[in-house]
């Protein structure tokens, strides 16, 4: 059913017959949104308060002191401030920073954020209990 296919994570629901003219537009706006997510994703140099991220060179600059950080934990932080205050729920962190190719415990995302609290500072970072977490200016 429709509501079943929300439920589970879809953003559209085609009802047969469909014509091909529609399918197209449909899928054209998709893509289209896709593209524009990971554009903005994927700005090389990004500035979000005293933070200075650079994505080309694994850099992160905090106040004018460059802070040395892991891969996976740089991840997780261009990934939060990306879209800053938007709260990302566990399983798109998962997705987005480990990715399928790894199976991570349930507490490695929280290890990970505590690192970053510790190297950048606790305030940025805040946990929406049994939702996720996001970073705020």
């Amino acid at each position: 059913s429709q509501v079943a296919g929300f439920d589970a994570g879809a953003d559209d629901y085609i009802t047969k017959p469909i014509k091909p003219k529609v399918l197209v537009s449909k899928v054209k706006a998709l893509l289209r949104r896709l593209k524009e997510d990971n554009a903005a994703e994927q700005e090389d140099i990004v500035k979000v308060g005293n933070i200075v991220i650079n994505r080309e060179e694994y850099k992160v600059i905090n106040d004018g002191e460059e802070i040395v950080l892991p891969r996976k934990e740089f991840e997780l932080l261009a990934l939060l401030t990306s879209k800053p205050n938007k709260v990302y729920k566990r399983e798109v962190i998962l997705d987005k920073v480990w990715g399928n190719e790894v199976v991570v415990g349930g507490r490695t995302i929280d290890v990970h954020i505590r690192k970053l609290r510790e190297k950048i500072g606790d305030d940025h970072f805040k946990t929406v209990k049994g939702v996720g977490y996001k970073f705020v200016l």
